[in-house]
């Protein structure tokens, strides 16, 4: 009886997951190649591929573009508090890069301006040593951007304009193929979502910000304070 590819899968999973919570497969060792594996297992290559897709959407390895998967190195937990990631860790170090964009689509919604506005982009990637940490996208209208990168500390910005209210909303679900290959984390692992917009006392929006983090290890904490209406109090 032929035993089933799931069942395959699972095993094959099983084996390379004990031996990483054992430590015979350390923290930032490479696997053997897939090709390799698939004949130590005699499985053929896809059915391997599954094994290894199972083990990535638990965050136990990742896939490096042209080096092949390694065992994910164990990273702080992400706890996104009051507009930033907190508390910041100085082994953390964050990459900005620049560009230059017209408001299309969502975008222009979002920031509530015209199509073809001009906007600049700051693309910031937060990481933990080799391994990619958080990833923000942070538009403002090209008028307002500063000349030199804001900054980008897991995406929050120091706006040039005082701001008068900020809106966020956080959301679960799946990431682009663009953002797992970024984070690189699994298609099927959930990501935290944060899109927050920032307007200034005139109702302008100066800034619009979307945060992705691995769903894995994000937390998000929102603190409200409560006011007690002195007259009622007194009543």
């Amino acid at each position: 009886m032929i035993q089933p590819v799931l069942s395959l899968r699972q095993t094959i999973a099983d084996d390379l997951r004990t031996q990483i919570s054992t430590g015979r497969l350390k923290p930032g060792e490479r696997l053997p190649s897939e090709t390799q594996l698939a004949s130590l297992y005699k499985v053929s290559t896809p059915t391997l591929r599954n094994a290894l897709a199972l083990l990535q959407s638990q965050g136990l390895i990742e896939k490096i573009h042209g080096k092949g998967n390694f065992v994910r190195r164990r990273l702080h937990r992400l706890t996104y508090s009051g507009g930033a990631l907190m508390p910041f860790d100085p082994a953390v170090h964050v990459t900005v890069h620049t560009s230059q964009l017209r408001a299309r689509g969502a975008l222009s919604g979002l920031l509530k301006v015209p199509q073809r506005t001009p906007l600049t982009e700051f693309l910031c990637i937060g990481h933990e040593g080799e391994s990619p940490h958080s990833l923000a996208r942070i538009y403002i209208p090209r008028d307002l951007a500063p000349t030199e990168p804001p900054w980008c500390r897991h995406g929050k910005t120091e706006p040039s304009t005082p701001l008068a209210e900020i809106q966020e909303k956080v959301s679960a679900r799946l990431p682009t193929s663009e953002e797992a290959s970024t984070l690189r984390i699994s298609t099927a692992l959930a990501v935290l979502a944060i899109t927050r917009v920032s307007t200034d006392a005139t109702g302008r929006v100066v800034e619009a910000a979307l945060l992705v983090l691995p769903g894995d290890r994000a937390d998000a904490i929102f603190t409200f304070h409560h006011t007690i209406d002195e007259g009622r109090a007194e009543a």
